[in-house]
């Protein structure tokens, strides 16, 4: 695999920088997702907290460097990129397949003496749950039809042909990362995980959901909200709600 640059201004966007915010909330996004993802949550919590989105390669702006799909892969990368952000308590959020990359980032930054002050598992299964899943090794019309289901995608992209064959090769890196991801035997972090779900998220079971209590040995608890994979679009008003709650309660000092 070719190396990816490692330039924190190609990873982390900060869409609505907030230099005097307490907290800095670092969201991750969903197989096939992108940094500009968060930009309605970004907008949502300034002056409370300063967001920063990743942003994956081999998307959008990033679209001419190589994709990266493996987890573990991208996990490494992308902690090396928020070295530069850690000057205030960080909260992270990751959505589907940005819940088990946030929750490698967190693992690497706690192997340190940092870490996140909490992690939001958005919408995926915990780590040590698997399904035999192959979207990555379908054909394009089969990818297609999955992000259809799915419903966080855009219409417009999935009816425009030229548009689709930019955005595919990302979408299914990003599937195979997802779906070959092992985590390690009893990998955990320390710091609470807050468990975020639809109840009718035919990605994740409720089941599934809560093991995520077994991935930490910080506090546990688990929201559940009604929808479907994407409930985060339909219950944004709660869910931000959520997150100024949690984001208010974080202390003032640096975690370590």
């Amino acid at each position: 695999m070719a190396e990816i640059p490692v330039d924190d201004t190609l990873w982390c966007r900060n869409f609505r920088p907030t230099p005097d915010a307490p907290v800095r909330l670092v969201c991750f996004p969903h197989a096939g997702g992108s940094a500009s993802f968060y930009l309605p949550l970004a907008s949502a919590l300034t002056p409370d907290a300063d967001v920063l989105a990743i942003q994956y390669p081999g998307r959008q702006d990033r679209r001419r460097e190589p994709c990266v799909d493996d987890i573990a892969t991208l996990a490494e990368q992308v902690h090396t990129a928020l070295a530069g952000w850690l000057d205030r308590p960080v909260v992270f959020f990751g959505h589907s397949m940005g819940a088990l990359v946030a929750f490698e980032v967190a693992r690497r930054m706690e192997r340190e003496g940092q870490g996140p002050a909490r992690l939001f598992a958005s919408g995926r299964r915990a780590p040590s749950r698997y399904r035999d899943e192959n979207v990555h090794q379908r054909d394009d019309d089969g990818i297609v039809a999955e992000l259809r289901d799915m419903s966080g995608t855009d219409t417009r992209v999935l009816g425009d042909e030229e548009m689709l064959r930019m955005v595919l090769p990302a979408i299914r890196a990003d599937y195979r990362a997802v779906e070959t991801y092992r985590s390690e035997p009893g990998a955990s972090v320390r710091c609470p995980v807050t468990v975020m779900v639809g109840d009718d998220d035919p990605k994740t079971s409720l089941d599934e959901a809560e093991d995520w209590k077994g991935h930490t040995t910080g506090g546990f608890d688990m929201q559940v909200y009604s929808g479907g994979h994407f409930y985060l679009s339909s219950q944004a008003p709660a869910v931000i709600t959520a997150l100024r709650g949690h984001l208010a309660a974080v202390p003032a000092s640096p975690q370590g």
